[in-house]
């Protein structure tokens, strides 16, 4: 049996099984998923539920009238064992006192909170509660809603695959805040913020054979007519009359067609004459395609669907908070595989831009869905484009899953206000140098440009590829570090963490605003 025919016979067993597990989970991918634990406002505490207390100091505690006892097993607790959660049992109920860690830096005072909610949270649901109430001793607002908003995002859960006797779903349910100082439409927005990372993260998580491009559109579409969000996916026909080249050239391998989402949230009075559009690199699968990864460096590639997922729960979430500010939201979907078919190193494709690239590592992917999806927001004469991209391994090495790297140009104070929105969430931004001397390394021979620019600063190469298709204010966020975590990172667990979508939901807040 020639090699040829190997290929096309694997290739066919592929798409007939795809199509049998598509027809099996295209209408069920929510099935099974854990709900958000909801956050509600309550005037008053009831004495004999469990509770938490949110103090500052022990002097604090003086309105909840704690036994002698109690407050001597506090106060040994908080001095000898330096214990910021204390737990006091009182055969009936339960109440916790926790103390927060003041920090100069109001961002780190307000992470440490979400910090604690994590931890709190933890306690819950070992301890089985179903509900907890959240007093307010002294702390100011932010703080409560912070604390509440990492007890939230921590119970996240993706337990759609265990079976019924290793499913073992977290127990709280309920968030009860007791405090004047935060609104009920605070309140609202919070559980609004928990729903949206919860749809990211279960988009991400879902298993390649259950997320294909099409797959993610419908969920997109879903999403979409929920909040009242305008969306048209096109097809691979639409795809193909368009000429998108990078799209198709890296879904050439793949037995599933390519798709492209666009969503646009323009409320009757928006602030901005001219659209903020979001691009998100939807790579639903990544295996290198050709330029073929190790197979370990494969077993987390269904995250590569991670920037798409972001814009679409940021828009989501957008709509749904009904801020008045015209966005886009631009998502080209694919997974990249190698197939007889497949775009292979030295082949030359030409953009949706016209423009030709060389390609010389089937690898270096997303920055070609991306750069269709580049050219395709200058129609829309943006106020800014954001990208948000898995896009290099490089960045992830650079700054690990501390933070997001950043780069671009036109930008204006662009950057300056991204940059405040990742300390208010805690998605930090760090930018990178974005020199012209880096051109230089992507300049290709036989085409305009090359997909790869060597073996230095490949965060900073991919980011000027992109460049070359950005004619307008851009910024290019590669969240290749935070988007997929092998193990729990406090609030924002592991595996999918949904980083972007606050960030994106706070930088465009902040936008509304104005």
């Amino acid at each position: 049996m020639n090699l040829d025919f190997k290929i096309r016979l694997i290739n066919n067993f592929r798409k007939f099984t795809s199509s049998k597990k598509n027809q099996k989970t295209n209408n069920s991918l929510q099935k099974g998923l854990i709900m958000c634990a909801k956050i509600k406002k309550i005037k008053e505490t009831n004495k004999e539920e469990n509770k938490i207390y949110l103090v500052t100091e022990i002097k604090d505690l003086k309105p909840i009238s704690l036994s002698k006892a109690e407050l001597t097993y506090v106060e040994k607790q908080k001095k000898d064992l330096e214990s910021n959660f204390i737990t006091v049992n009182r055969f009936g109920y339960w109440i916790f006192i926790q103390f927060l860690k003041k920090n100069d830096d109001i961002y780190l005072t307000l992470e440490n909170c979400r910090k604690d909610g994590d931890k709190a949270l933890n306690t819950l649901n070992n301890l089985k509660f179903s509900k907890i109430q959240i007093e307010n001793l002294s702390w100011k607002k932010d703080e409560v809603i912070c604390f509440a908003e990492g007890m939230a995002l921590s119970n996240y859960q993706y337990l759609k695959f265990k079976s019924t006797n290793t499913k073992k779903a977290n127990s709280l349910k309920e968030i009860l805040v007791a405090a004047e100082i935060v609104s009920a439409n605070e309140i609202t927005e919070l559980n609004n913020v928990v729903d949206a990372i919860y749809k990211c993260k279960d988009l991400v998580n879902e298993p390649p054979a259950s997320m294909t491009a099409k797959i993610f559109a419908k969920e997109a579409e879903k999403m979409a007519k929920e909040v009242g969000i305008k969306i048209e996916v096109l097809n691979k026909t639409k795809i193909e009359a368009l000429k998108m080249g990078g799209l198709l050239a890296v879904n050439r391998g793949s037995v599933d067609p390519p798709t492209f989402t666009i969503m646009e949230w323009k409320p009757a009075k928006a602030v901005n004459k001219n659209p903020y559009v979001f691009v998100g690199k939807g790579v639903v699968y990544d295996t290198g395609g050709m330029s073929l990864k190790p197979s370990g460096s494969m077993e987390t590639m269904k995250c590569d669907m991670g920037g798409a997922a972001a814009v679409a729960s940021a828009l989501y979430l957008i709509a749904k908070a009904k801020l008045p500010v015209h966005v886009i939201g631009l998502m080209p979907a694919t997974d990249n595989r190698p197939s007889g078919n497949a775009q292979v190193p030295g082949d030359i494709i030409r953009m949706y831009s016209g423009a030709t690239v060389e390609v010389l590592n089937t690898d270096a992917e997303g920055r070609l869905i991306l750069a269709d999806a580049l050219h395709y927001a200058k129609k829309y004469k943006p106020e800014l484009v954001i990208d948000i991209a898995t896009l290099t391994g490089a960045a992830a090495n650079a700054i690990g899953r501390y933070g997001i790297v950043a780069m671009g140009s036109k930008y204006k104070n662009y950057m300056d206000d991204l940059k405040t929105s990742g300390w208010n969430v805690f998605e930090r931004i760090v930018e990178f140098p974005f020199w012209e001397d880096f051109d230089e390394l992507i300049k290709s021979e036989i085409a305009d440009i090359k997909n790869i620019g060597g073996p230095v600063a490949g965060a900073i190469t991919a980011g000027k590829f992109l460049e070359y298709f950005a004619e307008y204010p851009w910024i290019h966020l590669d969240i290749a570090g935070p988007v997929f975590l092998d193990k729990k990172d406090s609030y924002r667990g592991s595996s999918a963490t949904g980083s972007g979508v606050r960030l994106f939901y706070d930088f465009i807040k902040n936008k509304s605003k104005k």
